[in-house]
């Protein structure tokens, strides 16, 4: 005869450890004992959906590999100084832009948030199941360059694009390769098909062409960047050095 331990035992041995939590805790509570077994049942299989959910959320957050582990939207300051709507924040949280495959730019001075705000955003995405990735703008083009140097170029381009969301951030710091141009065209031309784009930068887009050293592929890269795009300008001075005139 199977005993309440080895029920419990072998929810867990099956991949249900939330149901078999679940099961635990109904064996702590009478009220919840004295329930008709489909009840219980119920109660069961929700917890282990949410489980798998959380457990979900938390291999796509560690995959995601974002800069500012704490931002959400929740920690976001919306002052009127900063050109930041809370509306527009929010509607953007329920990620319908990402399921229609839009683009998202956030532009400002250096230390107005804009990497914050990327990963809250990135947070979010996360959190609604959407496997994202996020780079430095200079670490996405070191990467490219060592797969020019190891021929690893064909792997570093299925990682890239088959995200939903990759994020880029800071693009234009350090400038950009012109050779790294056919490479990052073709990446982001897969990626504008299949998913979305997140880009920060100091620059404002209308400098962008500047940064790249061949205007076809500037042309090209930026008609699919800028294709179904949520603007954001952040302003005001930075977030740092306010922050620490409060603290002193």
């Amino acid at each position: 005869m199977k005993t309440i331990a080895n029920t419990a035992e072998s929810l867990s041995s099956l991949g249900l450890c939330g149901m078999a939590e679940a099961y635990e805790r109904q064996l702590e509570d009478p009220a919840l004992l004295s329930q008709p077994f489909e009840t219980r049942l119920g109660l069961m299989m929700d917890a282990e959906k949410s489980e798998r959910e959380t457990r979900k959320i938390e291999r796509l957050l560690k995959a995601a590999k974002l800069r500012e582990t704490q931002a959400t939207l929740e920690t976001i300051e919306f002052k009127a100084s900063r050109g930041l709507d809370r509306n527009t924040i929010m509607t953007l949280g329920e990620c319908e832009w990402l399921r229609r495959r839009q683009n998202v730019i956030i532009t400002g001075a250096t230390g107005t948030g804009k990497t914050w705000l990327a990963c809250a955003l990135g947070n979010q995405a996360c959190r609604q199941g959407i496997h994202t990735m996020y780079r430095t703008a200079s670490k996405l083009f070191e990467d490219i360059s060592l797969s020019y140097a190891d021929h690893t170029m064909p792997r570093l381009r299925r990682q890239l694009v088959r995200v939903e969301l990759l994020i880029i951030d800071d693009l234009g710091i350090g400038g950009i390769d012109p050779q790294l141009g056919p490479f990052l065209l073709d990446v982001i031309d897969q990626q504008s098909q299949n998913g979305s784009l997140l880009i920060t930068s100091q620059y404002p887009k209308e400098k962008w062409y500047e940064l790249f050293g061949d205007p076809t592929i500037a042309d090209a890269i930026l008609d699919r960047i800028l294709y179904k795009t949520h603007p954001i300008t952040l302003k005001g001075e930075s977030m740092r050095r306010s922050r620490s005139r409060t603290r002193s």
